[in-house]
């Protein structure tokens, strides 16, 4: 099964919701790439990888501080549900749903 779509995704951050879009593009070879796109920009999947139905990858936040995301996230049946670990913030819930 591929992973590999647009999910509609909320972020529950300190500074309230952040919806944003991921981009997934699984390789085929335990690897994927992709983006999430939101209010603070756009930021590329670095390092993501695939584990059966688990995603994990990191982002480079540039707003409103640079920072370094590790996130992790299990896809099932269109829906995707993990944490974006934002160091000294802690993990932040991030949901989402297939879109396309």
């Amino acid at each position: 099964m591929s992973l590999s779509g647009t999910y509609n995704t909320t972020v529950k951050s300190p500074m309230g919701d952040q919806s944003g879009t991921l981009t997934v593009v699984d390789n085929g070879d335990g690897t994927f790439s992709g983006n999430m796109a939101g209010g603070m920009g756009s930021m590329d999947i670095e390092d993501g990888k695939v584990d059966g139905n688990t995603l994990s990858w990191k982002m480079n936040m540039t707003v409103p501080m640079p920072m370094t995301l590790d996130c992790e996230a299990t896809i099932a049946d269109g829906k995707l549900a993990g944490n974006v670990n934002a160091g000294a913030f802690g993990a932040m819930p991030v949901t989402g749903e297939k879109v396309a």
